[in-house]
């Protein structure tokens, strides 16, 4: 007999191998098998293996939801093992909820993220579609409560705060005290560079994420992540900006959106190089 780890519970187990586990787990709840996802180690299966001490199984139903405990073995299974217990302690604020905003707070919530702070004082109308993360039938409504419930149904475990205010220096340390990592998502230059300034000036521990260049349709491959300061990362390619006859669109946002999540996760799990 020895010990593993069965959606999120310790168990003693006498099955040497994971199959026999699987049956074993069909017998005691009625499941069918074909209806049935195994997660390995973080990693899913359709072959037999035999378990080792410590291994970690998820075994869930295609299309069932499940209760939290077990929703967060099958996050943890799926992110790496050990990972995830890291992140759900974790907080991170998001300052504006754009196309760079609402991508990269989808994105940590899939993660299994600790706590988000949302923060935008604007509401959804139909320009937005082309590269943020709303629904026609968010229209009008405040995107940091419209994100809100979108997160509710992709991770309803994340702990979500909102604040629908327009951020200025006087109110930033108030607003992101106490939070780990600050997510800059805003479109304007001198916005970033106000949050920026008054981040390293007023709350020096805390570690930004900004963003600079990302318009348009140039290759994916320009977009990078720079560690600029000790305390402050930039993804893009730092060079193509919105304008006339140069938009924002939906594949680069996106890119500089997901470099940006990453380097989050990155310094999260205390590595703090691009």
């Amino acid at each position: 007999m020895f010990k593993i780890v069965l959606n999120g519970k310790n168990i003693e187990t006498n099955n040497n191998h994971l199959f026999q586990l699987v049956d074993e787990f069909i017998h005691e709840n009625n499941y069918i098998k074909e209806e049935l996802v195994v997660i390995l180690n973080g990693f899913q299966v359709l072959d037999d293996f035999k378990l080792n001490h410590e291994d970690n199984v998820v075994i869930i139903r295609k299309g069932a939801m499940v209760n939290k405990e077990e929703f967060e073995s099958m996050v943890s299974a799926r992110c790496t093992p050990g990972v995830y217990n890291t992140l759900k302690k974790s907080k991170v604020a998001i300052a504006g909820l754009g196309g760079l905003g609402s991508n990269v707070a989808i994105m940590l919530s899939r993660t299994g993220i600790g706590k988000l702070l949302l923060v935008d004082f604007d509401i959804v109308e139909p320009s937005n579609l082309n590269r943020q993360q709303y629904l026609i039938e968010d229209l009008g409504k405040y995107k940091a409560d419209a994100l809100k419930e979108i997160i509710s149904q992709i991770n309803p475990f994340v702990d979500v705060e909102t604040k629908t205010v327009k951020i200025t220096g006087e109110i930033i340390e108030e607003l992101f005290s106490g939070y780990d990592i600050v997510c800059e998502a805003f479109d304007k230059p001198t916005e970033k560079a106000m949050l920026i300034n008054n981040l390293s000036l007023k709350l020096p521990d805390i570690k930004i994420v900004s963003a600079s260049g990302l318009a348009g349709f140039e290759s994916s491959n320009s977009i990078k992540t720079r560690k600029l300061l000790n305390n402050l990362y930039i993804c893009g390619d730092l060079e193509n900006e919105a304008k006339q006859f140069h938009g924002l669109m939906a594949p680069r946002v996106s890119i500089c959106a997901g470099h940006q999540a990453n380097m989050i996760l990155r310094l999260l799990l205390k590595i703090d190089t691009p």
